[in-house]
């Protein structure tokens, strides 16, 4: 992981444009005595920042955890990580814990935040200030902030990508139409329903006029989407789209809402006998792992999301410096999250498509990722 002092975060966050929105890395957290030599912790101010991730499967989870204690603990917060592997029971206890001990402020990410309704209204009964991390928390008044990226913007990145490569504009005076099958995000997660959207808005025309045929029927997002964003899950999925829907044809376009779902969807498509060259399909994902790049450069995926989430941590660790200072932190969005009780103030950061053709660009010389890494 890039060591990233909070100080120089804060003066240069927002002058790249191209990496507003890049991908996890996937170095793990530094040493502590690493990171010590090269930015000693600030004075203890004595105030302890929780902070309940949902699971350490996804690389980007480790990385964003890593990332935000570091530069926490740069500020002189003691910090609580939590990870809940997904539980959500376990998620509900941590967060408990962490108000028994009396923590400053939470940070959460969400397993599935219909599940923490009640212990979100815990922590404002205790005065424990909430900000949301990546993750929307629905129906509660006691969530003060959310740090994430462009959702429906992605959605809408990741649409206007199989629109431009599959040349869909022209493809209905050209004659031509193409097979897709849509892999969505967790019902319980609501940025996979603005990722949902934004791919509609983009691609529904191609659907109605029959440029776009999905022919297992499943377009709606209550068919396509994927519990707790699972590769297994997506896997089994498709192979049973794939045996009862093209037996006589080829898939054209696997539009997945993340990396991991189009590893399942990979692993699908070789055990049908797909091969990569001959009849491989256009495969999106997002966040831009280390596994997914190096599928995009073997051709096993097309293409994938760029967020830079230690961006996305050094925003969420501004808010709460804000929140325990008294402050008002830098909020982009005021109207776009409704979560149901409040609409949320929010922090937006922005999405980078990645493909063959910008990936050492955009991945290796913004230091998401090391050539060497990613097998360039």
């Amino acid at each position: 992981m890039k060591k990233k002092l909070l100080s120089v975060l804060l003066s240069v966050a927002m002058v790249s444009a191209l990496l507003a929105g890049c991908g996890a890395k996937t170095e793990t957290a530094a040493p502590a005595a690493d990171a010590e030599a090269a930015a000693p912790a600030a004075e203890a101010n004595g105030k302890t920042v929780g902070v309940a991730m949902p699971t350490q499967s996804s690389e980007r989870w480790i990385n964003d955890g890593a990332d935000m204690k570091e530069q926490l603990e740069a500020l002189g917060y003691a910090v609580d990580l939590q990870y809940a592997e997904d539980d959500v029971q376990a998620q509900v206890s941590q967060i408990e814990n962490l108000i028994a001990k009396n923590v400053s402020c939470l940070v959460i990410a969400a397993v599935d935040s219909s599940a923490l309704v009640n212990v979100e209204a815990q922590a404002k009964e205790a005065g424990i200030p909430i900000i949301a991390y990546d993750r929307l928390l629905m129906d509660t008044d006691a969530v003060s902030y959310y740090a994430t990226f462009d959702n429906k913007g992605v959605g809408t990145a990741i649409a206007k990508y199989v629109e431009e490569n599959m040349k869909l504009a022209t493809a209905e005076a050209d004659g031509k139409s193409y097979t897709v099958e849509l892999f969505m995000g967790s019902p319980d997660d609501n940025n996979a329903v603005f990722l949902y959207n934004g791919v509609m808005e983009v691609l529904q025309p191609y659907f109605d006029n029959g440029v776009l045929v999905c022919e297992s029927g499943q377009i709606d997002f209550e068919s396509n989407n994927t519990l707790r964003w699972s590769q297994e899950t997506a896997q089994q999925r498709c192979e049973n789209i794939l045996t009862a829907n093209y037996a006589d044809k080829k898939l054209d376009i696997a539009i997945t809402a993340y990396d991991g779902l189009a590893y399942g969807v990979r692993s699908a498509l070789e055990g049908a006998g797909y091969v990569v060259g001959e009849d491989w399909p256009l495969i999106t994902g997002q966040d831009a792992e280390t596994m997914a790049c190096k599928n995009i450069l073997s051709g096993h995926q097309t293409m994938s999301i760029c967020k830079d989430t230690s961006l996305l941590a050094s925003k969420c660790v501004t808010m709460v410096q804000a929140v325990l200072e008294g402050t008002e932190p830098e909020i982009n969005d005021t109207e776009q999250y409704n979560n149901n009780v409040i609409t949320v103030p929010s922090y937006l950061c922005t999405p980078v498509p990645v493909d063959a053709d910008n990936l050492k660009e955009v991945i290796v010389d913004g230091g998401i990722h090391s050539a060497a890494d990613i097998g360039l």
